[in-house]
């Protein structure tokens, strides 16, 4: 079984928000996905963009204004190498506290995380669950670069010591929410996957890729959390089913036929327990945001449903397995059309779930 977890089309967010404040963005997840509150990314926050959120503790790493790189060319760049993987081990062994360890998220990069924390726990009940997430592997190998703006990707050091640093942080970031008492679902923020197959990704294997996020997936269930993926595009749909993954979020608004043409895992993983979070909700172009309604949406999942009834897998299990999502994260749209996203979040799923 992949999860004993039973979503029933309940609405959940994808991270960002075109907002500055913390508290006002989770105000507003509060006030649409309550169920499944999630902590938010403000991507017009320099530290929180997707790349530089999870790069504090890379041995190498450079940040300032745009720059955001490894550099491997330094003295102190074997020491601290090194260290990296002494740290590593130390809590690998439970000789260093992860909780203390460079592997934590801070304030400055995450300060939504921290005012999640604290606003949920304050609530009078708990969630049905919580949310976090982190960038993907794949994405942070291939989009970090090196001083020779090589990708960290095609450094073997560089790309273990990566997805080692964001196993640790999924780990901690994991520990911290099951303080809330309620269970923890944790997505891989992955929309370099939709360049996997392509020209740009040749010299990169799916043994590679398979193995990246496997590490990463591990230090979620290390913790007790149930991990996600979110691909925003297209890619190899049965690299990621055939993962040991539980919850599969994927664009059904634009690329509905494309994720369908993998019936043969895609049934599997439903019928293992696998749970399918259907971005039906479009957010890239404002047009489609503002032509789209509760009913028209509805009906298009219901339609698409009825498809993947035809592979063999059964209408109800579909229904229980299910998570009504934006097809992205808002961050790089406007206020007004980010809050109507949410809204038709709320709204559809509030109409499948009145169907159930």
């Amino acid at each position: 079984m992949k999860t004993t977890f039973a979503p029933e089309c309940l609405p959940l967010l994808i991270g960002s928000l075109p907002m500055t404040d913390h508290q006002r963005a989770l105000d507003l997840v509060l006030d649409h996905t309550p169920d499944v509150p999630l902590w938010v990314q403000l991507p017009s926050r320099p530290m929180e963009n997707m790349l530089a959120q999870f790069m504090p503790g890379m041995p190498g790493v450079q940040t300032g204004g745009d720059r955001l790189l490894v550099d491997t060319a330094g003295e102190d760049f074997d020491p601290a190498l090194l260290a990296f993987y002494e740290d590593y081990l130390g809590v690998t062994d439970g000789t260093i506290d992860l909780n203390t360890s460079r592997f934590a998220l801070g304030q400055e990069e995450a300060e939504g995380f921290f005012v999640f924390l604290e606003r949920i726990a304050a609530l009078p009940q708990k969630p049905v669950a919580v949310k976090g997430q982190i960038t993907g592997p794949v994405t942070l190998t291939t989009g970090v670069s090196d001083q020779g703006k090589q990708a960290i990707f095609y450094d073997d050091r560089l790309r273990d010591a990566a997805v080692k640093l964001l196993a640790m942080k999924a780990r901690w970031q994991v520990r911290q929410l099951s303080q809330l008492g309620c269970p923890v679902i944790l997505f891989l923020d992955e929309p370099a996957m939709a360049g996997y197959g392509t020209s740009e990704f040749t010299s990169i294997s799916r043994d590679h890729i398979a193995s990246m996020l496997e590490e990463v997936i591990e230090g979620v269930h290390a913790e007790g959390g149930l991990a996600g993926i979110h691909v925003c595009a297209n890619t190899d749909w049965s690299l990621v089913l055939e993962s040991p993954l539980e919850i599969i979020n994927f664009d059904a608004y634009a690329y509905f036929d494309k994720f369908i043409l993998y019936a043969a895992p895609l049934v599997k993983f439903m019928t293992s327990g696998g749970c399918i979070a259907w971005g039906i909700i479009p957010t890239s172009d404002p047009a489609d945001i503002d032509a789209e309604t509760t009913d028209s949406l509805a009906t298009q999942w219901d339609e698409k449903v009825g498809r993947l009834v035809g592979l063999g897998v059964n209408r109800d299990r579909i229904r229980r397995q299910s998570f009504v999502t934006p097809s992205c994260g808002t961050g790089s749209i406007d206020l007004d059309h980010a809050k109507r996203v949410l809204e038709l979040t709320r709204e559809v799923s509030d109409r499948l779930k009145s169907t159930i």
